[in-house]
């Protein structure tokens, strides 16, 4: 697989992103996962070079090992005898607590939707890698641009940015230290497209006569 193939679209790419992001945070990686990675081909831009990075991590050494070493890294990260070194809800990153104003805003937006938590699923849903993967819904199903941006405006922009920062730094991470780069790296990107998409009335205005 290559990141930022043009033949996928920019849309494409982007939910291709999201979705690799909430699958390698949802759970330990899977050795199907792990050979996913293992293919990502990246290029020369920052984004590239972590996907690259990850994709290393991914195929380094015998993949039973790796998988193994994946998984007590996640349980490290996330899970850990009480809690992990880091807490991946929007809910504690925004106001100190779980479960809190944030997820029932994430809720109230998933149900205007009609989005609601998959059966068997028991994590919040301001869990990360479930922001990720709205996100890479509502992108491949083509919602109106103004419904993604205000997801990513609402429940990831003001958190995740950290997070991800929190992960490339965290002490536990190996593995996942790439992970967070390409989180961090591909939040700003999108920054930057919704700039560039709230900006674009306004040039088109600027060109209309008087």
């Amino acid at each position: 697989m290559t990141i930022h193939d043009p033949e996928t679209g920019a849309d494409g790419a982007r939910a291709d992103v999201y979705r690799l992001l909430a699958l390698t945070l949802a759970a330990p990686p899977s050795a199907s996962l792990l050979a996913l990675l293992g293919g990502l081909s990246g290029d020369a831009t920052p984004l590239g070079q972590a996907f690259d990075d990850l994709a290393s991590r991914a195929r380094d050494g015998d993949s039973q090992l790796v998988q193994a070493r994946a998984e007590r890294e996640f349980n490290a990260l996330f899970i850990g005898v009480v809690q992990g070194e880091l807490v991946p809800y929007a809910s504690y990153y925004r106001t100190g607590f779980l479960t809190d104003r944030p997820l029932a805003a994430v809720r109230a937006d998933l149900q205007a939707l009609g989005l609601e938590r998959a059966p068997g699923v028991s994590e919040p849903e301001d869990h990360i890698a479930a922001l990720c993967e709205v996100m890479a819904v509502l992108i491949r199903e083509g919602a109106d641009p103004a419904v993604q941006w205000h997801m990513l405006d609402s429940h990831l922009a003001p958190w995740a940015g950290r997070f991800f920062q929190d992960l490339e730094r965290a002490e536990s991470a190996d593995f996942y230290r790439p992970v967070g780069t390409v989180g961090r790296l591909f939040l700003q990107i999108e920054a930057e497209i919704r700039q560039e998409a709230s900006a674009q009335p306004n040039r088109m205005l600027e060109g209309t006569d008087a």
